[in-house]
């Protein structure tokens, strides 16, 4: 990847992009979630009797005046929520014209924007083979996230990824945020077990699949050869014709429906994206359609 992909020109065209969502979207991403436990937010939730040893200051005295018993006031509790970014760093990403791998930098980055602009922590990680590298580690705030985000340009996509057993063996926390898994999701490789995880698991889960144009609308013909990205051992020579473009588009509709239906079926959010299209294309053509921005 040749340039910086996450550089000051960037940034500020995804503070830009906040203050575009702010002033067009009714919601928020992310951000000041709160629990159904009870705590010390200002946010009156519901009342319990009062037990003796209580905290006399949540007393309603107002209830006590028209029914003559001791109630207290519960409150709801507001918790910090935490954003963790999976990028798949196969070479598959990073093959092609499309810069499948500079469009997933981007909206991790954007992405994680949103998410620190609503106060939650964010981590980002990237899958290389089965194993998950810690990119970014609990970053809060604007501060932190300018001096840290960078650190994504140092991301180099090599070799394999196997989506499950990275994310599996790792320790995310219960209900406490959203799961992103950024990927071209074209692999033999088990990923379906991630997503029934980061599910089980109580989180909200989002599956970014990022495909070029060439994938997408493939354009060639003729004999060629083709090798795969990420075995150079496997390679194919084929003569190019309608027949086998009509083969390739029903297999490609087989494996963006089989993510999608996986998505739906387990309650995440699910997006197909061009990696030709802009950051702002991205997020308000796309993500608003599929309800990611509120």
């Amino acid at each position: 990847m040749s340039g910086l992909v996450i550089n000051e020109e960037f940034l500020q065209q995804v503070e830009m992009l906040q203050m575009l969502i702010e002033n067009n979207v009714a919601g928020q991403f992310g951000g000041n979630h709160q629990s159904k436990t009870f705590g010390s937010s200002c946010e009156f939730a519901d009342y319990r009797d009062y037990i003796p040893g209580d905290d006399i200051t949540k007393i309603d005295w107002n209830a006590y005046a028209r029914f003559e018993k001791l109630y207290l006031k519960l409150y709801l509790d507001e918790r910090q929520m935490h954003t963790r970014i999976y990028i798949d760093g196969s070479r598959s990403m990073a093959h092609g014209k499309g810069k499948k791998d500079v469009q997933a930098l981007k909206t991790a980055a954007a992405l994680a924007y949103l998410s620190i602009h609503e106060m939650d922590k964010v981590s980002i990680y990237v899958i290389h083979e089965n194993g998950l590298e810690e990119v970014i580690s609990g970053m809060l705030g604007k501060e932190a996230y300018i001096n840290s985000i960078g650190k994504l340009n140092d991301i180099v996509f090599e070799g394999d990824s196997r989506i499950s057993e990275a994310i599996l063996q790792s320790t995310v926390g219960y209900g406490d945020g959203m799961s992103i898994i950024i990927s071209d999701f074209l692999t033999d490789n088990d990923y379906e077990e991630a997503v029934n995880y980061l599910v089980g698991k109580k989180r909200d889960v989002f599956c970014l699949q990022i495909l070029s144009k060439e994938e997408l609308n493939p354009k060639a013909r003729g004999k060629l050869h083709y090798f795969d990205s990420e075995d150079g051992n496997k390679f194919y020579r084929k003569n190019i014709n309608r027949e086998i473009i009509a083969a390739y588009k029903k297999a490609l509709e087989y494996v963006t429906g089989k993510v999608r239906d996986l998505c739906l079926s387990r309650g995440a959010n699910y997006l197909l994206a061009s990696a030709e299209d802009s950051i702002n294309e991205v997020f308000f053509k796309n993500m608003l359609t599929v309800g990611v921005l509120k």
